[in-house]
C-alpha cells in the first residue's frame, strides 16, 4: 500500500532544516529567499508521503493586476529526490496545494541535470570545429558529452502531467537560466583546477598577482556600496539593466542572518584602487558566482581573473563540489555578441550544463493565455 501524498505549508525554519539535512539546495529555495523577493507573496511548503516529509520548496506568489489569482512560482525547485517514482503524485499534490491558494498557474524549476558539453567540445564549436547545424549556432544543436537518463525521465513525466516546457530565448527563459557553466570541484586539488583552465586564464591569474592585485572578502554596508559602485559602471559599459543598491542590501541582509556563511562580497584592488567585485553564495556542496564587476580602468591587471580563482579556491576549502557560474546564452556564433561571456566561462576548463528547467502547469486556462500573451508583449 502507498502512502497518501501531500503538500501542505511549514515553517520556515522546517523548511530550513529540511535543506541543511541535504547535500545542497538553491539558495533561490532558501526560506531567506521570501524575503529577498519581498514583492511576491511567500509560502513554505512541505512534501509528505504519508507522515515523511519528502521535500521541501518555497512558493513565490505573483498577483495578476486587479485580480486574487496567482502565479505560484518555484524558482530552482522544489527541493525533492527527482528520481522517486511518485514524483508525478508529488507534483500534482503540489498543483492541488497551489489553486487552493488561488494560483492560476505553477512554475517550476527542475534542477536536473540533461546534457553537458565539455570546455572543448564549447571552444571546437565557436572556432567551427564541431557538428553543430551551422543555421543555428546553437550550443543544443551540438552532441552532448553527456546526456542524463533522469533528465529525460523528468521531461517525460512532466510532460505526461500536462506541463509546458517555456521557451527558452538564447538560452534564457522569463526566470532562471536553462544553460549554466560549472567546474567540477570534487577529487580535485588547486593544482588540477588550475592546470584544467585554458592557457590564458592561468596567464591572468600569474599576471593579476605579479602586479599585486589583492582580493579580499569583506563585509557590512561600505562593501556592498563599493561593489555597487562598478556595478553600475559595468551595466553601463555592457548595456544591462542593473539592479538598485537596495537589492543587494536585502540580499545581503536575508542570506547572512539565515547562516553565516551562506553570502559573501569580494573585493580585488590594485594599489588601492578597486577593479573588480563580486557576490559569492554557497549552500552546502554547491557554490555560485551571483553577480560580478569590474572598471574599466587597469584592466590590464586581471582583477576579473584574480577574483574568481579566490572565489574558487574558497569554495573548495569550504568543500564544496561544484563552482557555478551561472548562466549563459547557448550560442556558438563566434560573431554573436554574447560570445565573449561564454568564452570567459569556457576558459574556466569546466563544463556547460543544460538544465530540465522551467516548466509551466495552466490550472485556468483562460488566466494563463492572458499572462502568456501579456508576458510575449514585454
Amino acid at each position: 500500500m502507498t502512502s497518501a501524498i501531500s503538500v501542505r505549508t511549514i515553517t520556515p525554519a522546517e523548511h530550513l532544516a529540511f535543506v541543511r539535512a541535504r547535500e545542497s539546495a538553491s539558495f533561490l529555495q532558501t526560506p531567506a529567499w521570501a524575503r529577498v523577493k519581498s514583492e511576491w507573496g511567500a509560502e513554505s511548503v512541505g512534501f509528505y508521503a504519508g507522515a515523511e516529509l519528502v521535500g521541501a520548496g518555497l512558493v513565490l506568489y505573483r498577483q495578476l493586476p486587479r485580480l486574487r489569482r496567482y502565479l505560484a512560482y518555484l524558482p530552482e525547485g522544489p527541493v525533492l529526490d527527482w528520481s522517486r517514482p511518485d514524483l508525478a503524485e508529488l507534483l500534482a499534490a503540489l498543483a492541488a496545494h497551489a489553486r487552493a491558494n488561488g494560483a492560476f498557474a505553477v512554475r517550476i524549476g527542475a534542477p536536473v541535470r540533461a546534457r553537458s558539453w565539455q570546455a572543448g567540445t564549447v571552444k571546437a564549436a565557436i572556432a567551427g570545429k564541431a557538428g553543430a547545424d551551422d543555421a543555428s549556432g546553437r550550443l543544443s544543436d551540438i552532441p552532448a558529452d553527456d546526456t542524463t537518463r533522469l533528465g529525460r525521465q523528468v521531461e517525460q513525466t512532466l510532460r505526461s502531467g500536462g506541463w509546458k516546457p517555456l521557451a527558452a530565448a538564447g538560452g534564457f527563459t522569463a526566470g532562471q537560466p536553462k544553460y549554466v557553466f560549472q567546474v567540477p570541484l570534487a577529487g580535485r586539488d588547486e593544482d588540477a583546477v588550475l592546470t584544467g583552465m585554458n592557457q590564458l586564464w592561468r596567464r591572468n591569474i600569474k599576471k593579476a598577482a605579479k602586479a599585486g592585485v589583492e582580493v579580499r572578502v569583506s563585509d557590512g554596508a561600505q562593501a556592498i556600496e563599493d561593489f555597487h559602485r562598478i556595478y553600475l559602471e559595468t551595466a553601463r559599459r555592457d548595456g544591462f539593466t542593473p539592479r538598485p543598491l537596495t537589492y543587494f542590501h536585502s540580499m545581503h541582509a536575508a542570506l547572512s542572518a539565515e547562516d553565516a556563511d551562506r553570502i559573501r562580497i569580494y573585493l580585488a584592488h590594485h594599489e588601492g584602487d578597486l577593479v573588480a567585485a563580486t557576490v559569492g553564495i554557497r549552500v552546502g556542496t554547491h557554490s555560485w558566482y551571483s553577480y560580478g564587476a569590474s572598471t574599466s580602468h587597469k584592466r590590464e591587471v586581471r582583477g576579473s581573473n584574480a577574483i574568481q580563482w579566490r572565489m574558487i579556491t574558497d569554495a573548495m576549502a569550504a568543500g564544496a563540489e561544484i563552482y557555478d557560474l551561472r548562466g549563459i546564452t547557448d550560442t556558438v556564433d563566434a560573431d554573436d555578441p554574447t560570445i565573449g561571456l561564454i568564452q570567459f566561462k569556457v576558459g574556466t576548463g569546466g563544463e556547460a550544463v543544460e538544465y530540465v528547467g522551467e516548466w509551466d502547469l495552466p490550472i485556468n486556462g483562460l488566466l494563463y493565455k492572458a499572462f502568456d500573451l501579456y508576458m510575449r508583449r514585454r
